[in-house]
């Protein structure tokens, strides 16, 4: 039984991966959102990053890339993940509301020309979809990395990005490779 676990899981993630390689929209998505981030930093813009549970813990990481360093190295990137100050998010939570986490970080920290990354495997988050309105509303373009059926927040985001996948651990794998590839593009032309 163990092993059977263990084959399916492997095969749809190897599957969904060979879908996202023989995706060429995807392609195009992942290149135009290395391209709009570096124009962001080249004009003095940050890269913000925030979602729930897994995907904060992806905010974080691929936070951590672009300041620090992916695979070269470079001047360290302006990024941020909304996901990290305990203070900030309890305040919010209990001042407003957990709906709000995000959009208000959004509405304190971002301007104009700014990125925000927003990660959601159902696309349904709402407060990830309310820092995505709010971002929209700032002038602030937003990259979405979702699931398959992409949920609210296709509809809002400059670029939405949706893996290959409708299961949860799969999507995340997805999205950390394609914050990779994200991380790499941008790496050879910052």
């Amino acid at each position: 039984m163990d092993l059977v676990v263990i084959r399916e899981y492997l095969s749809e993630s190897s599957s969904a991966l060979l879908e996202s390689l023989e995706n060429s929209e995807l392609e195009k998505k992942l290149v135009s959102a290395s391209r709009t981030c570096v124009a962001s930093i080249n004009s003095g813009g940050k890269i913000m990053f925030c979602g729930n549970g897994g995907s904060a813990a992806d905010s974080q990481h691929l936070a951590a890339e672009l300041v620090s360093r992916f695979e070269k190295e470079r001047t360290p990137i302006s990024a941020v993940s909304l996901t990290v100050d305990t203070s900030i998010i309890t305040a919010i939570s209990n001042d407003y509301s957990f709906e709000k986490v995000f959009s208000r970080q959004v509405e304190a920290i971002g301007k104009t020309g700014d990125v925000l990354f927003c990660i959601s495997t159902s696309g349904k988050s709402r407060n990830v979809i309310n820092a995505a309105i709010s971002a929209r509303e700032l002038g602030i373009r937003v990259i979405s990395l979702t699931g398959h059926s992409g949920g609210e927040l296709v509809e809002i985001a400059d670029i939405p990005i949706m893996a290959t996948s409708s299961r949860t651990g799969i999507i995340q794998q997805l999205h950390i490779t394609y914050g990779h590839i994200i991380c790499s593009l941008m790496e050879q032309i910052y």
